[in-house]
């Protein structure tokens, strides 16, 4: 099977574009940034189904060698995306720019921007110029990065973008660690017990499930993970819609983690189902 048409200009993608809305055919897109794995993949799987045309977008990554990337990501998505649209960084990133997503909500949650404030704000900004750029009906999105998931989905709300934002769940190893990338960075010995991470999440969240006392579960949690040697960062619950504290919430949770193993910095998170505040206190 020939590997999946490459475009690397606008006026190439917005050609094809209007062809297929001639057609009357519905778009999927499919942002990526690092290496595409299996993860990606599944996402744009789930494109396939939701759309009659499938756009995979590979930014540009700092320290990756883009053509061989864009290569191995061509031949890998195969019969799944119509286009790969993998643009030079100039034509996403001017070395100037003055017009940036302002960001509030979601993106302030005080999870992953406490680590990287800057992200969501460059996350969104390229999210809208991809959907400027595509004219997507259809986002696919991964769960994994839960909070840029709602930060998108509410960016997207805001500014009336007819896109509908779809979510992936997480795919995941045998052992339950959530596939990404940085994975490949870990050690022989760091891989071996990485899935401890996810076990202790579901962990907790069966424990609320059940009712025991948030405080307490989260910080057996956070003990079991650091005796484990992993550097946590975080692992808390929050509104699965809003990511508002669980004290506030009056409908889903989920509960997120981040935590450093080795030199590596993984994240997960899991719902919370069946949970009760007033069982949890």
């Amino acid at each position: 099977m020939m590997p999946a048409p490459v475009i690397d200009n606008v006026s190439a993608l917005r050609k094809a574009v209007s062809e297929w809305r001639r057609e009357s055919q519905t778009i999927a897109l499919v942002p990526t940034r690092r290496a595409l794995h299996e993860g990606h993949l599944s996402l744009v799987r789930i494109a396939r189904q939701e759309a009659n045309r499938v756009i995979v977008s590979l930014l540009p990554d700092h320290g990756i060698d883009m053509a061989r990337k864009v290569e191995e990501s061509s031949r890998k998505l195969s019969g799944l995306a119509d286009i790969v649209f993998a643009p030079p960084l100039s034509t996403m990133v001017r070395e100037r720019e003055y017009t940036t997503v302002t960001l509030s909500g979601p993106a302030e949650a005080g999870l992953e921007d406490r680590f990287d404030p800057d992200h969501f704000r460059g996350a969104a900004t390229m999210a809208a110029k991809l959907f400027n750029l595509a004219h997507p009906d259809i986002a696919v999105l991964g769960e994994k990065h839960y909070q840029e998931l709602l930060v998108v989905r509410r960016m997207t709300e805001d500014l009336h973008f007819p896109v509908r934002i779809v979510s992936g769940p997480i795919l995941r190893e045998a052992g339950g660690l959530a596939v990404s990338a940085r994975n490949r960075h870990l050690s022989k010995d760091h891989r071996a017990h990485a899935a401890i991470l996810f076990q202790t999440l579901k962990s907790c969240a069966e424990g609320l499930s059940a009712g025991d006392a948030m405080a307490d579960v989260l910080e057996a949690g956070w003990a079991v993970l650091s005796k484990a040697d992993f550097k946590v960062d975080y692992l808390d619950a929050r509104d699965a819609l809003t990511l508002a504290p669980a004290s506030q919430s009056s409908g889903s949770l989920r509960l997120f983690v981040a935590a450093r193993l080795g030199a590596t910095r993984l994240i997960d998170n899991v719902a919370i189902p069946q949970f009760s505040m007033q069982s949890s206190r």
